[in-house]
Formats: structure tokens, sequence, C-alpha cells
């Protein structure tokens, strides 16, 4: 390490007694160093994918916007002397409610309490935070991310899965300032891979929904199909990860390749913009 004098570090997850080792390592070797959470949403980019990113710079002075033993939770404006206000404490606080803990670790919770379900297995704070999300108007609608001239019938999902997971899916329209993050499993699995986008935006997805209690499977196959649900294509999704409009995979990769190769990948802004500052 003695080598190096600058650190760049991103996890999804991060088990607290190694992310502590590698604290006491770096300070030891004569690193400056900042922790933080961030997602393309700190951008204005409408894909959620919170990450866990340390940078750190071999020098005797502290960083410009250092705020130690924080971690911070939107990007630091240089000039600000108040770092802090945007960060939460080694203990995972923030605003009285912990983080979630696949931050800091691979082990999982259940969710606990039991909310009312108003449809779609969604309970009134989840649709309120959704609504919240699209009402940002500091992040991109998701029409300035798709593309114009596509063929999307490959796109749209089989009615086989539409009648399985239609519980379970993320739906949002074009006008959306959110979706979820793609994973590699995306467009070969339903539930967690990423979010599904509805292109009739006439149709109340409350609606229909609501209205699928008592239908037989083929009347309730006829209404999810008036939502004309369909996959984000593969460029669509590098579009939401920063990828620049000259990339491309050759012509022999699959779709599903495709979604593969994208799948749980950082932000190429997110990364670019950490990078910046750290030899800024």
């Amino acid at each position: 390490m003695k080598s190096t004098s600058i650190i760049f570090l991103t996890r999804s997850y991060w088990p607290r007694q190694l992310k502590d080792l590698l604290i006491q390592t770096i300070e030891n070797c004569g690193f400056q160093y900042q922790e933080f959470l961030l997602s393309p949403t700190s951008l204005g980019i409408p894909n959620s994918r919170l990450r866990y990113f340390l940078i750190a710079k071999l020098q005797s002075e502290p960083l410009p916007f250092q705020a130690p033993g924080q971690v911070l939770m939107e990007f630091p404006k240089i000039e600000s002397e108040h770092p802090e206000k945007h960060a939460i404490d080694a203990e995972n606080q923030i605003e009285g409610k912990k983080i979630e803990p696949n931050i800091w670790s691979d082990s999982s919770r259940p969710c606990s309490g039991k909310a009312a379900i108003l449809f779609k297995l969604e309970t009134a704070e989840e649709i309120d935070r959704k609504h919240q999300q699209d009402s940002d108007l500091s992040v991109q609608m998701l029409k300035d991310f798709l593309e114009d001239n596509v063929d999307v019938n490959q796109y749209f999902l089989p009615p086989k899965s539409l009648l399985r997971y239609a519980l379970l899916l993320d739906i949002v329209k074009p006008t959306c300032r959110r979706s979820m993050c793609f994973t590699k499993g995306y467009g070969s699995y339903i539930e967690g891979t990423g979010s599904v986008l509805q292109t009739a935006e006439d149709v109340q997805i409350e609606y229909i929904y609501n209205s699928l209690t008592n239908l037989s499977q083929e009347e309730k196959l006829t209404k999810l199909l008036m939502l004309k649900l369909r996959y984000f294509t593969p460029r669509e999704i590098a579009n939401l990860l920063g990828f620049p409009p000259d990339f491309g995979f050759p012509e022999k990769i699959t779709v599903k390749q495709r979604y593969r190769l994208l799948g749980n990948s950082l932000n190429v802004h997110v990364v670019a913009k950490l990078i910046k500052i750290l030899y800024e």
C-alpha cells in the first residue's frame, strides 16, 4: 500500500469488521479518506443504486470536504464549511432511522410490522414514497433515457410472467422519476431484478389491479395486457447507468447476455464525479 497514493473503493455490502480493519489500515499508512453512501438519484438520474464508496489520498492535510467518522449521503461542495450537513455517523444513524443493513453486511433481516395492503401488495407508505420520488423535480424523468426508434415487441412481458408475477412487478411510466436497480437476472427473472415500463400511460394501474379479484386467469391476463408492460432495453439501461451514446455491444451478444453484463453495474456518472473531486 505504500506505493499507492490514491484509493477508490466501492461495494454494495460490507462486513463491519472488514470495513473497520480497512479504515484502521489506511489511517496507519497516512491516508486521508472519506466514506459515502451514494445513489444515481443524487445526480438527478432516475435510478436507485445505493452503494458504499470510499476515497482516500496519501497526504497529511485532511481532504477539503472530510467529515471524520461520518458517511456523506451526497456529493460534497468543496467550498462548504459544513460537510456534516448531509451525513450519517459511523453507527449508521440518519434522522433517527437505521441505514439498511445490507450496505454494511451480507446478512439480511425480515421486514417487521404488517401494514394494510392497498393494491399490488403495496402499502400506503410504499405508494406515498413512490409518489414523493416522482414529485422530486431535481430528478429527470425516465422518458429522457428511453430509445425513440426501437421495436419493443420483443421486450413485452410474456403472458405467463404477467400472470405469475403480477403482484411483484415494480411498474414505472415514462413520466416517473424512479426505477429499481437492474440486476444481471433482468429479462430472465422478475422479482427484484429491476423495474418494468408501462407503455399504456393512459391506463390507471390502480384500476387494473383492483379489478383482478375473482376473475379467471384469462380475464386477469386481458386486464394486465392493457398496461402494455415491457422490459427496458439494454440501451435504455445503459443510458440510466451513464454509458455514452457510442457505447455498444458486438452483434453476436444476445439481449439476455447484455442484461447480464449491465446488471449490478456501477453508475458511470457517480464514479466519474467521485474521481474528479478526489483529484481536485
